[in-house]
Order: C-alpha cells, then structure tokens, then sequence
C-alpha cells in the first residue's frame, strides 16, 4: 500500500488518477491536453510520461498498447484495496 499512497502523494498524478476516473481509457496526447486545459499544469509529453510510470509502477494504472498507440487506464483492483483499506481504518 505504501507505494500507491507515495504515488498518489503528487497533484499531477491525482489529476491524472481524476481524469482517468472521468475518462477511462484515454491516451498520453488526451492526458497531456486535459491537464494544460483544465488542471493549468504546464507538463511536456515527457513530464507525463514520468508520472504516468510512477502510476503504471504502482499499479494504479495498466497501459494497453493499440498499435502504437498507449491506452491508459485505471486498475479498478488496486482501487477497490484502497477503499477497503480506508474503510478498515474508520471504523
């Protein structure tokens, strides 16, 4: 768990986990715009890039790769072990 926190830990990958939960299944170039236009995050490809691996390491995320393109989702799994493990914790 630790390391899904620590990736989580970023505002730029939490507005990339929020995009992702708006719009699953979306590719670098749609994450990168989506940022800029509604998070005001000046990122290069590059930047987000770095931060999408942090995420795809911690498994929050999967890529599937359509040619050459990288389709980027949310790992519904590691989601789900966070909520139980916040429930756990507030009761």
């Amino acid at each position: 768990m630790d390391i899904v926190f620590k990736a989580l830990g970023d505002p730029v990958r939490l507005a990339i986990v929020d995009e992702l939960v708006a719009r699953d299944g979306q590719t670098l170039f749609e994450i990168v715009v989506r940022l800029i236009e509604l998070h005001g995050f000046g990122l290069s490809r590059q930047a987000v890039s770095k931060h999408l691996a942090i995420l795809q390491n911690a498994e929050i995320v999967t890529v599937d790769r359509v040619g050459r393109t990288s389709v980027h989702r949310l790992n519904g799994a590691v989601l789900a072990s966070i909520r139980v493990w916040l429930n756990e914790r507030e009761s």
